[in-house]
């Protein structure tokens, strides 16, 4: 191989201490003296911490040309293999992607293991992560940690056991998972790697396991430690990860202001630095937006955001939003094919939707399976956030049901879990659905106390479409009170609806379907009327009803 051009190893020293712009400055006049793959590898990555996407992928596949005519074929691996994790990045290219990493792969076969096996390793096993092939990238997570152990290669060592917490996370392990990530980080933070993106990676994948198990606080406190990373070596590209990250922790805790500020910043880095990550803190604006009523602008961010995971999420509670229980539950149901069964918190989400979703449409059968569903995996997580999320749709489902004592208990716990975690939007809904549920046992004072408090907390976030919600029980709790003529009526206001329906004559699969509501529920709620009117027919209950004036200023 010829010597390397002047400038080079003062390079490689300015690239080590993080002064990009010199770095490339030298590299590129060690070029213009005299082309070299090294040159070409450093200046790639000088570039690749410049954002400069073009850059980046001419000098590395020139670099990886100029290795394996060289006879040097570790090094074309290496290239290889970031040149993969650049279509990925920049690009999105999953089978670009993959067809770098088959090259790098076939070169390295007949080679000792060496620090490039381990690299192709690492990203191989991440993008078996991505794509919920959780044995594989065990395995390799395993097999990169051993062989940065072997070879003295820390930035190896660290990024296998994150790679390995991150997968055992992914299935619900949470302790394994957890403390092979707590190993790596601790690691990261003591060590000098030989690339500092590795440092940063690590961190990362701590942060995306604490935000998936709803521990907002502790992915708090590492964004922090991303964040000092980000500004040390001015990477707009872990900015963006951090800002995003900041975003959904200021979403869950009502701090919407803060939230939409970081999550803009975020797609606006993104873009600027790697597109394909945008998508992310644009589905995340799009329901802060939704939360907010701007549905017409959610639905144009999420045609921005492209087809990421949660888009889904948020198109079928919007479909929610507008009524349409059959299109969430068919959204939510697509979401849960592409989500293999053992990665079980990646489903968590789309299961608490799809309880509401079948609900709503009066499936209570395949309700009370998403619901045992997500209980399984609270079980495993254990996350005061993830119970409240399945408290609340076992709390539901039990309303729909008929059975109001349980769900009530439920939703209390959710509403007590959510505020002890620093959800106070979720609470707030929490709160609505005990609200209907204490009117059902005959409790108005209390669930008018529940909604009232709900209200309050919806308009001081800006969530106008639920604080809306809240106004209108409100209302009908009032109206309710105060009875026909101003008489207190017997009735909750869901059983002055039933009546109402059945003096129209409909039968009680007519008014499930209407109301979307079981017939089991239905029932109980003509039982209930018959009681508390005093009467033994439903003929005998709309005749009462008559004469007492509760259909008095209907609408014809």
């Amino acid at each position: 191989m010829a010597e390397d051009a002047p400038g080079t190893e003062s390079g490689w020293a300015a690239l080590a201490e993080g002064r990009w712009r010199e770095a490339r400055a030298l590299f590129e006049e060690a070029v213009a003296a005299g082309e070299s793959a090294e040159a070409l590898e450093g200046l790639s990555w000088a570039a690749w911490w410049l954002d400069d996407a073009p850059a980046v992928f001419a000098c590395r596949e020139r670099a990886f040309g100029l290795y394996d005519e060289g006879g040097e074929p570790a090094a074309a691996a290496r290239m290889a293999t970031w040149l993969a994790v650049d279509e990925l990045d920049f690009n999105g290219a999953w089978a670009v992607a993959d067809g770098w990493l088959a090259r790098a792969r076939r070169l390295l076969e007949p080679l000792e293991p060496g620090p490039d096996h381990g690299w192709l390793a690492f990203h191989e096993g991440y993008l078996a992560h991505a794509r919920g092939e959780t044995d594989r990238a065990r395995a390799l997570a395993a097999e990169v940690a051993e062989l940065g152990r072997r070879l003295g290669v820390a930035d190896l060592e660290m990024l296998g056991l994150a790679l390995e917490g991150a997968s055992l996370v992914s299935v619900a392990e949470i302790e394994d998972g957890m403390r092979c990530l707590d190993e790596a980080t601790v690691a990261a933070l003591a060590r000098s790697p030989s690339i500092p993106i590795s440092s940063a990676w690590t961190c990362c994948m701590l942060v995306s396991a604490c935000t998936r198990v709803l521990d907002y606080e502790r992915a708090f406190e590492w964004c922090d430690r991303i964040a000092e990373f980000a500004e040390r070596y001015g990477s707009r590209y872990m900015l963006a990860f951090c800002r995003a990250e900041y975003g959904a922790v200021h979403l869950w805790r009502g701090r919407w202001a803060e939230a939409e500020a970081q999550l803009a910043a975020a797609a606006e880095d993104f873009s600027c630095s790697r597109p394909a990550w945008a998508g992310g803190p644009l589905v995340e604006l799009a329901e802060l937006w939704r939360r907010q009523g701007r549905t017409a602008e959610a639905e144009e961010l999420l045609e921005r955001a492209g087809p990421v995971r949660a888009e889904q999420l948020v198109r079928a509670r919007l479909a929610l939003d507008r009524g349409d229980a059959l299109q969430a539950a068919e959204l939510l149901e697509r979401l849960l094919r592409g989500v293999p069964e053992h990665n079980r918190l990646d489903r968590a989400p789309a299961l608490e939707l799809l309880v509401r979703a079948r609900v709503a449409s009066g499936e209570l059968e395949g309700a009370g399976a998403a619901a045992a569903a997500l209980r399984e995996v609270d079980g495993l997580v254990g996350t005061a956030g993830l119970r409240a999320c399945a408290d609340r749709a076992e709390g539901v489902l039990a309303a729909a049901r008929g059975d109001h004592e349980r769900a009530r208990r439920l939703l209390e716990d959710a509403v007590d879990g959510f505020r002890r975690c620093g959800a106070p939007f979720e609470a707030a809904l929490a709160r609505l659905d005990l609200a209907a549920s204490l009117v059902s046992l005959g409790r108005a004072e209390t669930a008018e106390q529940e909604a009232a408090s709900a209200r309050d907390r919806l308009r001081d976030l800006g969530a106008e479409p639920e604080a809306s919600r809240a106004e209108a029980l409100l209302a009908e709790l009032r109206r309710a009170a105060q009875g026909p003529g101003g008489r207190e009526s017997p009735l909750t206001p869901r059983e002055e609806e039933v009546l109402r329906l059945l003096a129209d004559g409909l039968t009680n699969h007519e008014i499930a379907a209407r109301l979307v509501l079981s017939e089991h529920t239905v029932h109980r709620h003509v039982t209930n009327i018959l009681r508390k009117v005093g009467v033994r027919s439903r003929t005998a209950a709309v005749a009462q009803a008559a004469r007492s004036g509760l259909f008095d200023g209907r609408d014809a």
